[in-house]
This record gives structure tokens, sequence and C-alpha cells, in this order.
């Protein structure tokens, strides 16, 4: 979106949005903490205003998709807290630890300035639903200053489609996960039992606002790309979550298969999850999901368990 346009959009929506957020509806929790306030709310990031959001790093990261990198790698800045409570979850110091620090948002607009100057292809949100708000409103300050590579909303996928619709002419490329397929799983390992048809409903409005992924030169510029988590004992529903897809005519996707699952954080507490993904669990999704018809897949090596894991004590989370 050119650049005077996506400062308009904006300025338009950040009424709706301070209302959406005040008392908070932004994801499916729809728990009514008041984000202007100091009301933390199920994910725990209440900062006193609407002004200030928090994070832990930002910095060109290359372990993203192969889209997404390019030569500069994205400007992956990972927000803190989050509104899903995974027992699983590889980024656990910052999203249930809350580790990170305050910052004003122009200040994070400066974080954005100077990742765009490094040479990043993109400005990657990592789970920046709860503080989308002083998001909005760094971004603003930003494109008056010049701003001007995509915005990728890196999201669990448990956002309210109100919110989606309102980020139209905002986010550039959506990044969701969609984890689970049933409501019990969801509950027991995320304490989120409506997720699933939270997430279906979030992923089916980003997909008709932004449509297939589009890129320049081999870099994504626009459109959605989908992460599904392969978890044991086909607990997170793979099968049924590539039926759907294909139900919902989204076979033009690019899909994000991912190997990547190790217990981490509070997962050796469940006996179903306390292990890695097998190579025939995985590649037995993989086979499915070529067999419905989808030609954007991105495969992950049998190793990548280990490949990924950030360790935020480090001034470089993934060395």
């Amino acid at each position: 979106m050119a650049l005077e346009n996506k400062h308009e959009r904006i300025h338009a929506i950040l009424p709706e949005v301070r209302r959406l957020v005040s008392p908070c509806r932004a994801c499916g929790h729809a728990c009514g903490a008041d984000r202007t306030g100091d009301g933390a709310g199920v994910c725990g990031a209440g900062l006193g205003d609407g002004d200030h959001a928090r994070w832990q790093a930002a910095l060109p990261h290359f372990g993203e998709e192969p889209m997404l990198v390019g030569r500069g790698g994205s400007g992956t800045v990972f927000f803190s807290h989050c509104c899903l409570r995974c027992a699983f979850c590889q980024n656990w110091q910052i999203s249930h630890c809350g580790e990170g620090r305050n910052g004003h948002y122009r200040e994070l607009a400066e974080v954005f300035l100077g990742l765009e100057r490094q040479g990043v292809e993109n400005i990657n949100l990592v789970t920046p639903t709860q503080y989308i708000l002083p998001i909005l409103c760094a971004i603003e300050a930003a494109c008056a200053r010049g701003f001007g590579i995509p915005i990728v909303y890196n999201t669990n996928g448990y956002d309210a489609v109100e919110l989606v619709r309102l980020l139209d002419g905002v986010v550039d490329i959506w990044l969701p996960d969609l984890k689970y397929m049933a409501p019990e799983p969801a509950q027991r390992f995320s304490h989120a039992a409506h997720y699933p048809e939270t997430a279906r409903d979030a992923v089916r409005a980003m997909y008709a606002q932004a449509g297939p992924l589009r890129s320049e030169n081999g870099i994504a510029v626009s459109g959605v790309i989908i992460r599904h988590l392969v978890l044991p004992e086909d607990i997170a529903g793979s099968f049924d979550f590539l039926l759907w897809l294909r139900d919902e005519k989204m076979t033009e996707v690019t899909l994000s298969i991912m190997s990547q699952y190790s217990p981490q954080y509070d997962a050796t507490r469940y006996p179903e999850i306390d292990r890695a993904v097998t190579r025939k669990e995985y590649e037995d999704v993989v086979a499915f999901a070529e067999k419905l018809g989808f030609e954007h897949l991105l495969i992950q090596e049998m190793d990548s368990c280990d490949a990924f894991l950030p360790d935020f004590e480090r001034e470089q989370p993934f060395l």
C-alpha cells in the first residue's frame, strides 16, 4: 500500500481500535481489560495507558520463511506477553514470564525505522495483538518519516475478526498460526477452548482480505502465509486442518507445515506431548497436503526442533 495511504488509513481507524481495546475485545478471550488504562487482562499486558508497548528483542531475523527473509532478513520485533498460555511455548521467557522492556510508541517507531535502515525486508510483529494500539501509533509515526517496507502480522491466530478487518490497508502480510482444530486440546494445552472457531474465523477474514501470497523478486509483499505446527498423536488435528482449508477454497495459500515441535516450558507435565514429533507423523501430514492439492508448501527438516529454539536471555536470541 502507498505510504501516504497507510498513514491515512491508520489515522482513520485509531478511534475504532481504541474502542476495541477499551474494554479489550481484540482477541478471542474478549476479557474486557482497559488497554488505555491499567488493565492487564488475560494476557498480562497492561502498562497503564495506550501509548506504551513491551518488547524483548528487535533484530534482523534469518530463521523465518525464505520469502520473508530475503537478503536483509525479516525485521522481527518480539512483543512480551501473549493471549494464549501454551504449555509447550518455545518463547516462554517473553510470552509467559513477560521479559522485556517498556517503550513509548515513538521509541517503537524508531525501532521500525532503524531496522529499515539496516536493510530488512519487512517489519515482522510477533504476538502483537495485545499492543495493537501503540503499534499502530508507532507505524503512523514512522510513516510520517518515510517508513515504507511491508508490515507482517505474526500472530497465534486468536484474533477478533473485527480487528482483522480494521487492519485492512495496514497489514501487508498476514502470518497466522492455526494451532488446533478441536476445543479440548486448545483448552488443555493453551487455556483457550474457543481457539478453533476464533482462529478459523480470523484466518478466513485474513485470506478474504489479502489473498494468496504475492512476491516481487522472490520477496513477499502481500498476502497470507499460514503456519501449522504438527504435534504428537495428531493433537493439533492436522488432517482436519488441511481438509478445512480445502473446503474453504484456500489451496492456493502458502502453507508452512512445521516439524519443529519439542517439549518446552511446561510440556513435560503432559505425557501425550512430552516428546518430539516422529518423522512418520510429520511426513504423513505433508503427504496429505500434497494429495489435497496444496502447491505452495514450506517444509522443514526433522532437525528443526533444535534449530529454531531461541534464548531471550542472550542479546542475539537465535545464535
